[in-house]
């Protein structure tokens, strides 16, 4: 992956570049908050890693307007000092973390192998064309996407490879899709699940039910799909920040 590394500290920037080339990654060194958002105009990277307080513009005001060129760049923040106002707006801003100094490299190697991940979401629909057009859309915005149809088969999905979320229709032919959502939570007891229904009011007990259930949202057909799409993006995102958070 491209990675910029944004710090005013020379020895820190150099450090860092090594061990990420080391590791098989590409990457940019930048030392002022400016020279970084001017390195992601030119040669956008996958990945920001960017100390908060440098000379000049803050990194976290080199962070809006990375993401104003590149809204979906992930960006960690990290500092050796405990500057609250900037983490607070760090954090209100999109950061994905905000970790201390020295780097646990380890974790940010972790972090930067998920992020690189081809992220499999699994839609569970008996339309096939729900099911497809689903699957272009997500493929589109960089997902890869299983579609099932039949709901005895879904927790073979599971048991086959990692799924980033279950995407499940409240309605499978003669199967209420709270029933599968409750199979998928006595053995996946985290994972994602995002339930939708064109019968919000026939399907009203079976909503609350997966409501009570754990299911992460219910969506209503027809689907908005920008409003599809960010759903997967916040369960993406906090999955990304969870693993940062143990650092």
């Amino acid at each position: 992956m491209k990675i910029l590394v944004v710090d005013d500290d020379l020895r820190i920037v150099k450090t860092t570049c090594d061990i990420l080339r080391i590791k098989g990654h590409e990457p940019i060194a930048a030392y002022s908050g400016e020279e970084g958002v001017e390195k992601v105009k030119n040669d956008r990277p996958d990945c920001v890693l960017m100390d908060i307080k440098m000379p000049g513009i803050s990194g976290v005001e080199a962070m809006k307007r990375m993401q104003e060129i590149v809204p979906a760049l992930p960006v960690v923040l990290v500092t050796a000092y405990s500057a609250e106002d900037l983490m607070a707006e760090a954090k209100s801003s999109g950061a994905y973390a905000i970790m201390s100094k020295p780097l646990n490299f380890p974790i940010i190697l972790s972090f930067l192998s998920l992020l690189r991940k081809e992220e499999i979401v699994l839609v569970v629909d008996d339309d096939p064309n729900f099911c497809k057009t689903l699957k272009d859309f997500l493929t589109l915005r960089g997902f890869h996407v299983d579609t099932e149809s039949e709901p005895q088969k879904v927790l073979g999905h599971l048991e086959h490879d990692y799924k980033l979320a279950i995407v499940l229709d409240l309605k499978l032919g003669a199967v209420d899709g709270s029933e599968v959502l409750t199979e998928v939570r006595a053995k996946y007891p985290t994972k994602p699940v995002v339930v939708v229904t064109g019968y919000r009011r026939e399907m009203g007990d079976s909503i609350e039910k997966g409501r009570q259930i754990g299911a992460y949202t219910c969506l209503y057909k027809p689907l908005e799909m920008d409003d599809l799409f960010q759903v997967i993006e916040d369960i993406r995102m906090k999955k990304l920040q969870n693993l940062l958070v143990s650092a």
